[in-house]
């Protein structure tokens, strides 16, 4: 057994006890997390930190998003080719939406609908009304194209491809690519500041996250990655979160099995948590109190403070966890 995953167990197991001391004061959520190898999904209760519920749904779910007012959890069935959309209520799939093949993230409108998804299989993003299930545009982008972001007023779609290795800007209004930006290999997660001035894109290979201008459409400035003792190639930036207020940004950081805590204004990396082997990808809490990492390899989530950058729990879910998700209880 490695002193990485000895120190891992200890680390939690006293934040575990600290947690105990600040659990009544939370807020409560749902966390949903979908296990892309038992093609279900874990239900995690926010106060007990523990499944209370596991779902069925297609197979190998990746991504998953809830609609605004939490009654629909929207899940990728990458090997059916298809979304579920399951009742937050029942836990029953009741509807299924179409998609391209492989389906493997997605966003919604900011106000609802529609459904933008990436067809990794086809070099497609489709675009899906979720009242009507009808296909409202399909957008050609780079090859296996991954990662979905949408500014805060949904006028302006981003998709990264990961092998073409850009960040396509897309206008909503007309379904038509209007720039593109060049990144570092392998590009999987967009994500834009709450203001939408800036959007983070994660490269996997090329172990950066380049900070990109959306007016300019220019990269403002690239961050890499060096943790003593882990070697570069396992440095592999992938999910990215950022507090709305602009201060902080967090990156999962793959087969280094740690989540960067990085200064957002001066884009520097502050420090790195331990969590579980794999770290995917990363949700907040809407009181941004908690942030949630997947991690595939060791099949459990962590639970980490996000004002005091700590990590508190770790949670056993089911096989490879992938995506996750929170709305209200």
């Amino acid at each position: 057994m490695s002193w990485d995953f000895v120190g891992q167990r200890t680390v939690l197991a006293v934040m575990g006890v600290v947690w105990l001391g600040v659990a009544a004061d939370a807020s409560a959520y749902t966390i949903y997390v979908s296990n892309e190898k038992d093609n279900t999904v874990s239900v995690i209760d926010s106060d007990k930190l523990a499944v209370v519920a596991t779902w069925k749904v297609g197979r190998r779910p990746r991504g998953v998003t809830l609609s605004p007012d939490g009654k629909w959890l929207y899940v990728c069935a990458s090997d059916d080719n298809r979304i579920d959309v399951v009742d937050t209520a029942t836990g029953k799939v009741v509807r299924n939406l179409r998609s391209g093949p492989d389906p493997e993230l997605f966003i919604l409108h900011p106000k609802g609908n529609p459904l933008y998804i990436a067809n990794e299989d086809d070099n497609m993003v489709t675009v899906v009304d979720v009242a009507s299930n009808q296909v409202l545009a399909e957008i050609p982008v780079g090859v296996e194209p991954e990662g979905m972001g949408i500014s805060p007023d949904g006028a302006v779609l981003v998709n990264t491809s990961e092998t073409t290795n850009m960040a396509h800007f897309i206008d909503t209004a007309s379904h038509k690519i209007v720039g593109n930006v060049l990144v570092d290999a392998r590009p999987r997660v967009a994500e834009f500041s709450a203001d939408g001035n800036r959007l983070w894109v994660s490269s996997e290979v090329g172990g950066t996250v380049s900070v990109i201008d959306p007016a300019s459409r220019k990269v403002i400035k690239k961050i890499g990655f060096s943790i003593p003792g882990i070697s570069k190639e396992a440095i592999q930036p992938v999910g990215v979160r950022l507090t709305r207020d602009g201060r902080r940004a967090f990156v999962a950081l793959g087969p280094a099995n740690r989540v960067a805590v990085i200064n957002a204004e001066t884009m520097e990396v502050e420090k790195y948590l331990l969590v579980g082997q794999r770290v995917w990808q990363l949700a907040m809490t809407p009181d941004e109190r908690l942030l949630i990492s997947t991690n595939g390899i060791s099949s459990d989530i962590s639970i980490i403070d996000v004002d005091a950058a700590k990590v508190l729990k770790s949670v056993k879910v089911g096989g490879y966890p992938w995506g996750v998700a929170v709305g209200p209880k």
